[in-house]
């Protein structure tokens, strides 16, 4: 049994070996690779982060501040700060309640409990 097991792990062991070996590359060859891509313009030269993403507009903000003024001016949009959209969110329950109401609710399977809700 013993000299099985040592037999196994020596098998894998050389097996591991043998695919390090052959999976080396050198570091001449990830030269080469790297400068061809940097070349084939795959790959952006030097070190840092990537390029920035496109700012969504293409206008001046000048230009758009005009729009928005000329439309606030001819009474499209409303003037002032915009609405609280979490305002008008508060519950008149009690938190007791609401607990029953979701444990009656998991009860029944309505809805899922634990990690896997959102699923």
């Amino acid at each position: 049994m013993k000299k099985s097991l040592i037999t196994l792990s020596a098998v894998v062991a050389a097996l591991f070996a043998t695919q390090a070996a052959v999976a080396q590359t050198t570091r001449a060859e990830v030269k080469a690779e790297a400068a061809s891509a940097v070349k084939a313009g795959a790959v952006a030269k030097g070190e840092g982060p990537a390029a920035a993403a496109a700012p969504k507009s293409t206008k001046e903000r000048a230009e758009v501040k005009k729009e928005a003024a000329a439309a606030e001016k001819a009474g499209k949009i409303e003037k002032g700060p915009s609405p609280d959209a979490g305002k008008d969110a508060k519950s008149t329950k009690d938190r007791a309640d609401v607990k029953k109401e979701a444990a009656a609710a998991v009860k029944a399977g309505e809805v899922g409990k634990g990690p896997d809700v959102k699923k």
